[in-house]
């Protein structure tokens, strides 16, 4: 009994953790960002990326769920460097 437990513990450890990114613009979560795009940003340079899971885990990323989305953040970006901040959703 005791090493069918041991064994089911080591399944449940080895298991994948699911990860979930929401779209900044829209509010959209999605744990499979198909066509979705990155944008990394700061106060003199701005990089999008079609998705790259390293770089939407990095600390400035900013995830959006299309190509319009994106649009949107570049235009505000523009005019304003990086502002609105990152909305919190609870």
């Amino acid at each position: 009994m005791l090493g069918l437990m041991a064994t089911q513990l080591l399944d449940f450890e080895q298991m994948a953790t699911v990860q979930e990114f929401r779209c900044e613009i829209c509010g959209l979560v999605t744990s499979n960002p198909t066509r979705w795009f990155v944008i990394q940003c700061g106060d003199s340079a701005l990089t999008v990326h079609r998705w790259n899971t390293e770089a939407a885990n990095t600390e400035d990323a900013r995830h959006y769920c299309g190509e319009a989305h994106a649009e949107v953040y570049i235009s505000r970006w523009f005019e304003s460097v990086c502002t609105p901040p990152k909305p919190t959703y609870k």
